[in-house]
């Protein structure tokens, strides 16, 4: 069992603006449009298709350890999420591996008004209060401008850059006593 199945799932975590949950059946539709969306799929390897994520997808899209949705005003605008960081891929700030690794991804029409670091400092705060002392990495192409900017907002930290998926990576980490937000 990892360190976040052990504490998930938590409680719905409320930001100012936002409300951080587990999926519901009301997410489905903006679920597949993400990952979908040619927008999002810019620096995560490109959209999926539709067609596939309609199968993919169940009524009430899965839940599983890590994975939050992001809502404002009900409606699901994002998600963070909170994984292992799979010991084969490169970055690492252990020896052994097996860190978190913050991830993020906003529908286009929530970029822009600061919900991926509202949001995830609140999560990181969260995983900070149940797993204290534990570092938080953190992975994005170097092209990808707004990321960095969240990643530099919430108290990353550069720890190397590398090539993977065919493109320039930076690779930070957030230890556990910098302030997030």
């Amino acid at each position: 069992m990892t360190d976040i199945e052990r504490v998930w799932p938590p409680a719905p975590i409320r930001t100012e603006r936002l409300v951080l949950r587990e999926p519901e059946a009301r997410d489905r539709a903006a679920v597949i449009e993400l990952f979908t969306s040619p927008e999002v799929g810019t620096y995560i390897g490109g959209p999926r298709a539709r067609e596939e994520m309609e199968r993919a997808v169940p009524e009430v899209p899965r839940r599983r350890p890590g994975l939050l949705v992001v809502a404002l005003d009900e409606a699901m605008i994002g998600i963070v999420t909170l994984d292992p960081r799979a010991a084969e891929r490169p970055g690492h700030v252990r020896p052994e591996a097996g860190e978190t690794e913050l991830g993020y991804m906003f529908l286009p029409q929530a970029w822009g008004r600061g919900y991926a670091g509202e949001a995830c400092a609140a999560a990181l705060d969260w995983f900070s209060e149940v797993l204290p002392g534990e570092p938080v990495v953190l992975t994005t192409q170097t092209a990808n401008d707004p990321s960095m900017r969240v990643a530099a907002k919430l108290g990353f930290t550069e720890v190397e850059r590398f090539e993977e998926f065919g493109a320039e990576q930076w690779f930070g980490v957030r230890h556990p006593l910098t302030p997030a937000g």
